[in-house]
């Protein structure tokens, strides 16, 4: 799937964002016109409001789920059964935009939408809670299997060290790690992602990668990118640490941890979160890298990690850690858009001040601007290829 390089021009909007304390939250029932005309009812948060995503099917193509299963929602084994496709994201207050239409995204390309479960982590902090998450993505995704884990901000806060941005230095960042513990022993693999992407291919694709050998997980690797800035002096100075690259298949290259397939059926047995804690308390002592959650991996899963193609995350969208700028999209496919950097997509059109692949962004958007304000849809912005599927 190719992004057109011509974007249509569009007329600036603002998008409303409170940040608000959960005490806060009451749901209630909203009146808006859709793009037909037709006036619909939305279950939506009173301060931060989203539209209801269309109920998408599967294909006839599909695999057919455990029926039985399926007709007992209360049944607790629901997402054991072996055809889900697995997707897991963290999702928070700040985020949430991100999140609702990262999911819409991934809902709207896919061949199977009925085949996805969804694993949504969240904080255990005083100002998540995950009724009102509950609450949130059932009225925008009345149809969606999911769950939502509460993650013990606990098990990171005294292995957390200081990062070149403080966004980095939230718990939540380091839930990826922890997946083979948060997720049921019977989900043998997911697909991890970040909530500032939107996905324009078929997920399915990424499901079927195949992690080869000993390869506990997929991502996309970018081997021109400079490996050694990502570790500090005192690292790569000694050797008791640099050595840890040593006698590996391949070159270690960087790969970003916004996207990746995971066996969780090799990340529990080889107790990879455990080798990533350990990396997290020397860094507590001898200060080895600056950024974050990333370096961990690195050093874990550098020069063993299965190549997933570029395309499925086209990254950098939100310029750097420290400074927000427009970027444009890397050259070849493009199947998942990442807004990782400082910008996200919806500040930028809060503030209008977005950038052009913004308006992309904002086209799988469910947020209400304006409670008794009609649904303004967006124009057209060109995906230049066909061959993901329609509803």
């Amino acid at each position: 799937m190719f992004l057109s390089r011509s974007i249509i021009c569009v007329v600036f909007f603002s998008y409303c964002m409170l940040r608000f304390q959960v005490s806060a939250i009451r749901s209630i029932t909203n009146k808006i016109i859709d793009n037909s005309g037709y006036e619909i009812e939305a279950k939506v948060d009173s301060f931060l409001q989203f539209r209801e995503a269309p109920e998408y099917r599967n294909q006839q193509k599909c695999s057919l789920l455990d029926r039985i299963n399926l007709k007992l929602d209360l049944d607790l084994d629901l997402e054991c059964d072996p055809s889900f496709v697995h997707i897991s994201m963290t999702i928070d207050w700040d985020y949430l935009r991100g999140s609702i239409a990262a999911v819409h995204s991934i809902l709207k390309h896919t061949s199977c939408p009925e085949n996805l479960f969804f694993h949504f982590i969240a904080s255990d902090s005083r100002f998540e809670n995950k009724v009102d998450f509950d609450k949130i993505i059932e009225s925008s995704f009345p149809s969606l299997r999911f769950k939502v884990y509460m993650f013990k901000e606990s098990l990171v806060n005294h292995l957390i060290s200081p990062s070149i941005r403080q966004a980095l230095e939230n718990p939540l960042n380091y839930a990826r790690s922890y997946l083979g513990d948060l997720l049921e022993y019977c989900v043998e693999r997911v697909i991890y992602l970040d909530s500032d992407v939107i996905v324009v291919d078929d997920i399915q694709k990424l499901w079927n990668v195949s992690l080869t050998g000993s390869r506990v997980i997929g991502a996309p690797e970018y081997c021109h990118a400079n490996f050694t800035r990502y570790f500090s002096y005192e690292f790569w100075s000694s050797y008791e640490f640099s050595k840890v690259f040593d006698g590996k298949r391949k070159k270690p290259c960087y790969f970003n941890t916004g996207v990746m397939v995971m066996d969780l059926v090799k990340w529990r047995e080889g107790e990879y979160t455990k080798k990533i804690e350990k990396w997290m308390e020397i860094q507590k002592v001898r200060r080895i890298y600056e950024l974050g959650s990333l370096p961990p991996f690195l050093m874990v899963f550098g020069g063993n990690v299965e190549a997933i193609g570029h395309r499925w995350n086209q990254h950098g969208l939100g310029g750097d850690n420290v400074v927000d700028t427009c970027r444009i999209l890397h050259h070849g496919p493009v199947s998942l858009l990442h807004w990782s950097g400082k910008g996200k997509p919806w500040v930028r059109l809060h503030a209008m001040k977005p950038c052009p692949l913004d308006y992309l962004w904002a086209s799988y958007d469910l947020y209400i601007t304006h409670n008794h304000s009609p649904f303004k849809s967006l124009p057209h912005i060109g995906i230049a290829d066909t061959d993901h599927p329609s509803h």
